[in-house]
């Protein structure tokens, strides 16, 4: 990290703030900070600011994170419910059977596959 002058007058940093985190959120920010080359204290003001100058961006991106979390997280249990079917229809098949039902599970595949896909791509779409 490299050390700056104190800074003085009116832009002097006089007031402490207390910040609780978990230690995942500590390693996430110390992380970050030293990837900016800055303390955490600095990194936690600049970012801080910086929010607070664009509110309304940010409030879109938390409600765009939250729906994105819950696109996977429903993508996630939809995959769950198919691998299950798939296992169904995999036993059938290795006793000598051909399930009606194979055809219904590649769609649900295919449909749960579509949903990851879509997500992952809004979320590289957002950064």
């Amino acid at each position: 990290m490299r050390k700056r002058s104190p800074k003085s007058g009116d832009d002097k940093r006089v007031h402490v703030i207390y910040v609780r985190l978990n230690a995942t959120e500590k390693t996430a920010l110390t992380a970050a900070a030293t990837e900016t080359r800055t303390s955490l204290p600095a990194f936690l003001a600049r970012s801080g600011l910086a929010a607070a100058q664009d509110l309304d961006n940010t409030a879109a991106v938390v409600a765009g994170h939250r729906e994105l979390v819950a696109e996977l997280f429903a993508a996630r249990r939809h995959l769950g419910q198919v691998g299950n079917n798939l296992n169904q229809v995999a036993r059938a098949i290795n006793s000598g059977g051909h399930p009606a039902e194979i055809d219904a599970v590649v769609a649900a595949v295919n449909r749960a596959v579509s949903r990851v896909q879509a997500a992952t791509d809004r979320l590289l779409d957002q950064r």
